[in-house]
Order: structure tokens, then sequence, then C-alpha cells
């Protein structure tokens, strides 16, 4: 659920995890997802469906937004601003941007967008989930996009494992010498909390990865994956 601390901010808990207090409550779990969805396919795919105007960077109006939810889906009538910057701010992932009344995916984009994203600070290896199958062809290929605009790369094997899980219950994980294909003019962008991306990453800056999973103890379970 989304909720919000009146001194500590936006959250997704019970209680605040600064203070403890319970907080204003928001939205509740079905609405986190449906909401989140929506998010998904207007900002990234669809928002002429909305009968909205995006602009050259990716950024819409949120009241625009907002008012275009409230339209389609009577549930949402309540929807005011500070619900969608709730879901922007503690997004898990840093898929939304808020900025000066406008609110934009960072990634996942089907459209043409220039999102203008940092290329500064990448981490030296990145990690791309693949399967068996495809393995050896994106070893001698590289990395291209295939229904998205750009290559989605990871932070860490785990994160890129929870990504791979979303085409495959084994997925094999590829470690990229990021710093290598930066110094051989492959531009590389931050594009959220744990996923960096290029518009190609050339067969010769990958390898398959050595590193195996670690197991979760017995009595936790695998987080679900998100979007």
């Amino acid at each position: 659920m989304l909720k919000e601390c009146r001194s500590h901010g936006y959250f997704r808990d019970e209680y605040c995890p600064v203070c403890g207090s319970e907080a204003k409550f928001l939205l509740n779990d079905q609405e986190v997802e449906l909401l989140g969805r929506t998010m998904a396919g207007v900002l990234r795919h669809f928002p002429e469906r909305y009968g909205l105007e995006m602009d050259g960077h990716g950024w819409v109006d949120l009241r625009d937004f907002i008012t275009a939810v409230q339209i389609r889906n009577k549930r949402f009538r309540f929807l005011r601003p500070h619900h969608i910057v709730g879901l922007v701010e503690t997004d898990p992932k840093g898929r939304y941007q808020f900025l000066d009344g406008k609110v934009r995916a960072t990634y996942g984009h089907s459209l043409d967008v220039d999102l203008d994203l940092p290329t500064e600070g990448i981490p030296d290896v990145l990690f791309y989930p693949t399967t068996n199958e495809e393995l050896h062809v994106l070893l001698e290929a590289g990395l291209r996009p295939a229904d998205r605009k750009m290559v989605h790369l990871s932070l860490s094997f785990e994160a890129a494992m929870e990504a791979g899980r979303v085409r495959s219950d084994n997925p094999l994980i590829l470690e990229v010498n990021a710093k290598a294909a930066r110094e051989s003019g492959v531009v590389i962008h931050k594009a959220g909390k744990t996923v960096y991306t290029s518009k190609e990453v050339p067969g010769e800056f990958l390898a398959r990865s050595s590193r195996v999973e670690e197991e979760l103890p017995p009595t936790e379970s695998r987080p679900e994956t998100p979007s």
C-alpha cells in the first residue's frame, strides 16, 4: 500500500520506516498495482489512447494524466497529484520521474523519445539476462533492442536474474564490460535505481557470468518480479 508520513514523506508499508507512525493512507495494494500498470502503458507506449500529448523528452502533464485516468476509470475519481507523486517517489526501481508538474517513464519506451539521461557514474560491470537458446547468438552479434527502443542492463547479478525470470524460469546471465564498452564509444545511460540503457552493446564486451545465484534461506520467499 501507499501511505504518507507528515514528517518523512511517502512510503509503501503499514508503518513509516523512519518513525513508525501509521501515517496517512493513500492507496491500497490493488490500486498501486493498477495505477502502476496504467502509468507504464501510457508513459511508455500509448499516451494517445488517453488523449495525452507527450513531448520529445517523454514528459506528460501530470494533471492531464490524472484527468484522463479519471475519465477512463471511475474507480479513480478520487485521484490527486500527490497519489501519483507518491508512486513515483516510492517506485522500487526508479521507473518514473516527476518534475515541474510533469511526469515521465525513465525507460522501457516503445516510442521514440530523447530522455537525455545521465551518462556519468556508470559501473564498470553490468548484467543482462538471456536464455540458453539465445546465449551464443548474443555473444556473437551483441545486444540490440527488440520490442523496445533501448537495451536494458541491470546493476547487479540479482537484478538481472529478477528481470530474466519474466521470460525464463532459469535465465542465464551475461556480464557486460561497461567500462571497456564506454571507452570504445558505446553510450550507456543511468535510467533507474537498478537499470541502465544503451542503444546496443557489441558482443566483444559480453561474457557468460560464472556467478551462481545465492539461495534464499528456507524461511524467506522470493520477491515478485517488478516490471
